[in-house]
């Protein structure tokens, strides 16, 4: 921690109690990224598809019902970004706003970049008939898209990922020095492959509904035959997880790993060794028992999306605490230091309305007009000597014949001098006490 920057924290009270929002943040992150996996992993899919589409038509009919998914899920993932995006700003406001500051431009340009694609998959899904003579055309626009849903939620990641290591702050040199961190890509592959799970399981339930008129789209293709792609592409993406995840683990530092993180991980793991046994059981049956289980291998990859979401807050809270407790330290010290500076500006400024007041009472003005030059004037200025602005024998030079001016300047000063700050306005000073003010400042000696 001797490296470690120690931001002092905002004092503010959170809008709802710690816990509530601690549960806010994991169930509405969850439901938000399950409709992100879905946009980025139908987005991929349609890509796969139409290009196969190329060779068979029968593809590119798949091509076009999944892109028609994609821009309802990515609504869905926009609205739903809301309350986790707000929740996290709560919790975790200054590790929040360091890490989007050193990540810089690129965390800036994700709002115009999210128009732009999403601008990109209207018009792909929009102009399917209109380009089926520029295939290649309608493809790149889609490969454009692609590219970017790709790299929208890598930006989102490195962001958050820096949020979880303050040692990091003096050392990240904006976004490229921060996707240099071990355990970025391995963490975006993995959320790659969850993407292509969920979009595989999918494409299953959407393509296999009852009320849906499969056969006035596909002329070759079964119900069977695309649900079976959805299976594949689920298991395939669900065994890379297997793969990317023990790196996921290897790359992370050990500050946030604990029993309780350990136990949730595990949990999951298990959870998906069960529902890629049913999926491979499913892909081994007969046509007519693909449906068999993919209820229970749904409610299985839930969970596990559950398990993760929780796992990963886990590591999250263990492997920021000792920075917030220090913090916390940091921020308790200079309330205590404000607090006494502020009670002591008091108490002086109390003696000076008293040093004020006693010097009225005695009748002598130059003592008063002293008293007064001590509260508002003598931070600034000395009699002889340039403080933060000019000193007294300055002031007669200019003024010695022209109080009227002093006293303007005095109560609505301009910036004459490049090299110092403006004077602030004195309005508060009243006529009485501005007199006695100027005269002392005028014949001082």
């Amino acid at each position: 921690m001797n490296n470690t920057p120690l931001p002092k924290d905002i004092p503010l009270d959170l809008p709802l109690p710690e816990w509530l929002l601690v549960i806010l943040l994991v169930v509405s992150f969850l439901a938000h990224i399950v409709f992100v996996n879905l946009m980025v992993g139908g987005s991929i899919a349609t890509l796969w598809a139409e290009i196969k589409g190329l060779k068979n038509k029968e593809y590119d009919v798949l091509a076009q019902e999944i892109a028609a998914t994609i821009t309802v899920n990515k609504s869905l993932a926009v609205v739903l970004g809301v309350a986790p995006l707000l929740s996290i700003n709560a919790l975790y406001t200054i590790y929040f706003y360091t890490a989007n500051s050193l990540t810089g431009i690129m965390w800036i340009l994700i709002i115009p970049m999210v128009a732009i694609v999403f601008l990109l998959t209207y018009l792909h899904k929009y102009t399917w008939e209109a380009m089926a003579n520029m295939k290649l055309l309608h493809i790149s626009i889609n490969a454009l898209a692609v590219i970017m849903f790709l790299f929208i939620p890598l930006i989102f990641l490195v962001n958050i990922n820096l949020m979880l290591f303050p040692e990091k702050w003096m050392s990240v040199r904006g976004f490229l020095s921060a996707l240099a961190l071990p355990n970025v890509f391995p963490r975006y592959f993995h959320f790659i492959c969850a993407s292509l799970a969920l979009t595989g399981l999918f494409i299953t339930w959407y393509m296999g509904r009852k009320n849906y008129p499969f056969e006035e789209y596909f002329k070759v293709f079964t119900r069977a035959k695309v649900k079976r792609l959805g299976y594949q592409l689920a298991l395939g993406a669900s065994v890379a997880q297997f793969l990317f995840g023990p790196i996921v683990m290897a790359t992370l530092p050990a500050k946030g790993f604990s029993w309780a993180m350990m136990g949730v991980i595990l949990s999951g793991v298990a959870v998906a060794v069960y529902a890629v046994y049913y999926m491979i059981k499913t892909l081994r049956g007969t046509d007519d028992q693909l449906d068999r289980y993919f209820r229970r291998i749904v409610i299985s990859m839930g969970i596990v999306v559950v398990f993760m979401g929780s796992g990963r807050h886990v590591y999250r809270a263990n492997a920021i605490n000792p920075h917030r407790e220090l913090m916390a330290q940091k921020t308790a010290e200079f309330e205590q230091a404000s607090k006494e500076a502020r009670e002591q500006a008091a108490n002086q400024q109390e003696e000076e309305k008293q040093a004020i007041a006693t010097a009225e009472a005695s009748g002598d003005n130059t003592a008063k007009g002293k008293a007064v030059f001590n509260s508002y004037c003598a931070a600034c200025h000395k009699e002889k000597a340039p403080l933060v602005g000019p000193p007294v024998t300055e002031m007669q030079e200019i003024y010695a014949d022209n109080k009227m001016d002093l006293i303007k300047w005095i109560k609505s000063p301009g910036k004459k001098r490049p090299d110092a700050p403006q004077m602030p306005p004195f309005p508060q000073i009243n006529d009485t006490d501005m007199e006695d003010l100027t005269q002392y400042i005028l014949n001082i000696k």
